[in-house]
């Protein structure tokens, strides 16, 4: 069953040194995404994807983002879960999640069309001293759901840019890696050379949704793909926001493993398997 997957490339809001106000952002964030449910809703997708930290901003600070931190059941969770059931469309959005210790973990949850939390992911590598200042990493690299008959599974952007997390992902048999990112320039290798690269080796298709504009000192790329398991481009962003709306189907995957053999020719015996 082909799955039709709607990935939200939006811009950030940009705050100004001195006066952040990221929760007055996070209502507009969620007015944002409830307009763009419905316009997936209205194209046929069962799936919107939104970038990473997607409610409140990416770089804020940390302590701004441990002042806006909520945990998954947080009333972020029941906003999204109101959109989610008024458009009967499944949501995955990034956001700030404070656990029962406090400690803070850049997230990205799954909520179905029904509105019920179906699966929620902690960042587990984390990127540079805007990642290190503000969360923890995670500690649970395979996080995964099934959605109409597809395998999901999850990371966060700098996640991707490790060969042995996206493996990880298809030997535990996910079909497709969604990656909301913040990705700023100067790093636009990474959706133009290194996503393909981790599609075609790990046979995967894999969704990395970017952010736009400007963040403070962060000018993010755009260019959000989504890549087929052969390498093709189904999805290409620009550096405008952009509603991309593609098909991906199951059996281009059979097809594309059955051709290309990486995952049964590898000498395990020799390097090993994690």
């Amino acid at each position: 069953m082909t799955l039709r997957l709607a990935c939200l490339q939006a811009p950030a809001t940009d705050h100004p040194d001195g006066s952040p106000d990221p929760v007055a952002d996070r209502h507009a964030n969620l007015a944002a995404l409830d307009e763009a449910a419905a316009r997936a809703a209205a194209a046929g997708a069962q799936l919107l994807v939104t970038p990473e930290m997607y409610l409140t901003g990416y770089n804020l600070g940390a302590e701004a983002i441990a002042g806006v931190a909520e945990g998954r059941f947080g009333e972020s969770a029941q906003a999204v879960a109101r959109i989610a059931v008024k458009h009967r469309i499944a949501v995955l959005y990034g956001y700030p999640e404070v656990d029962g210790d406090g400690v803070v973990h850049n997230a990205v949850q799954l909520i179905g069309a029904d509105g019920r939390q179906v699966a929620n992911y902690r960042k587990t590598h984390l990127f540079g001293d805007v990642d290190r200042a503000a969360f923890a990493p995670g500690e649970e690299l395979v996080v995964q759901a099934d959605l109409d008959g597809v395998r999901l599974g999850f990371l966060i952007c700098y996640d991707v840019e490790f060969p042995e997390a996206v493996r990880a992902h298809a030997d535990a048999g996910t079909q497709l890696l969604l990656v909301p990112t913040a990705l700023m320039r100067p790093y636009e290798y990474v959706p133009r050379q290194i996503v393909p690269a981790r599609a075609i080796e790990s046979q995967l298709f894999v969704a990395y949704v970017n952010r736009i504009g400007v963040e403070r000192d962060f000018v993010y790329a755009g260019e959000t793909r989504v890549v087929a398991p052969d390498g093709r481009e189904l999805a290409v962003g620009s550096d405008r926001e952009e509603l991309l709306i593609v098909d991906l189907d199951p059996a281009d995957l059979a097809a594309s493993r059955d051709l290309n053999t990486y995952l049964q020719d590898r000498r395990t015996d020799l390097y090993g398997a994690e």
